[in-house]
């Protein structure tokens, strides 16, 4: 049986449109492991977007990731590219660490090549959606709609909380099934939580380490009874 690594990731910002959350991640890429006869070594779990030139500085799970490969001479296993980028330029930068990536979404046939004109697809496709986006904005703007009018602050404001309110639920959702299971194994208060959580590499939904105070924060979704088993 070959080993693997395998690297999860969620962003804040997409998470919500993705609906590709932490566990769904394990759940794809166990299924992929047992059916091509891989063996998941070692875990990476990061909560950062995967936008911008310096995504990989702010991704340091992911540098973990392509460490332990190195080390084990192993591939490191994702769900799907999007999880890595869809930034043809952040992709090829990867490629040139020489640790061979599999994408389950692509197969375990899929060559570096293969991966520069998927990312490449969904970086025009990206750019595409910017377009027309900016495009329709300049036709409401022709028509004489007026964009960004004051009189609607209190509207983009509530609309701004109602964002911010799905996107915590969903960070909860991804990360609550972790925590869980961490129960199940025996750690039984707030400290314990957040050391094991950092230990694994999972960041709070602003990028951070995890404390105390923000755990409880997290924890405090959960049914009364398993909050008041942690205090």
């Amino acid at each position: 049986m070959q080993h693997a690594v395998a690297y999860y990731r969620v962003s804040t910002a997409r998470q919500c449109r993705s609906g590709l959350g932490i566990e769904a991640q394990r759940a794809v890429v166990s299924r992929f492991a047992e059916a091509e006869g891989y063996e998941i070594i070692s875990e990476f779990i990061e909560a950062e977007t995967g936008k911008g030139a310096d995504a990989l500085d702010r991704r340091p799970q992911l540098a973990a990731a392509l460490a332990a490969g190195k080390a084990s001479k192993c591939q490191v296993i994702v769900a799907k590219l999007d999880r890595l980028s869809r930034d043809v330029a952040f992709i090829a930068g990867l490629m040139a660490q020489r640790v061979p990536f599999i994408v389950t979404e692509l197969g375990a046939d899929a060559d570096p090549f293969m991966l520069h004109i998927y990312a490449a697809l969904a970086e025009k496709e990206r750019r595409l959606i910017s377009e027309r986006t900016k495009a329709a904005l300049a036709a409401r703007k022709a028509q004489g709609a007026k964009l960004g009018n004051r009189s609607n602050a209190a509207r983009a404001a509530a609309l701004g909380r109602r964002v911010q309110a799905a996107e915590a639920e969903a960070f909860a959702a991804n990360v609550l099934p972790i925590i869980e299971a961490l129960q199940a194994s025996g750690v039984c208060h707030l400290r314990g939580l957040a050391a094991a959580l950092n230990i694994r590499g999972v960041r709070t939904a602003r990028g951070g380490r995890w404390h105390v105070s923000n755990v409880k924060n997290l924890v405090d979704r959960l049914p009364r009874a398993a909050v008041d088993a942690l205090l």
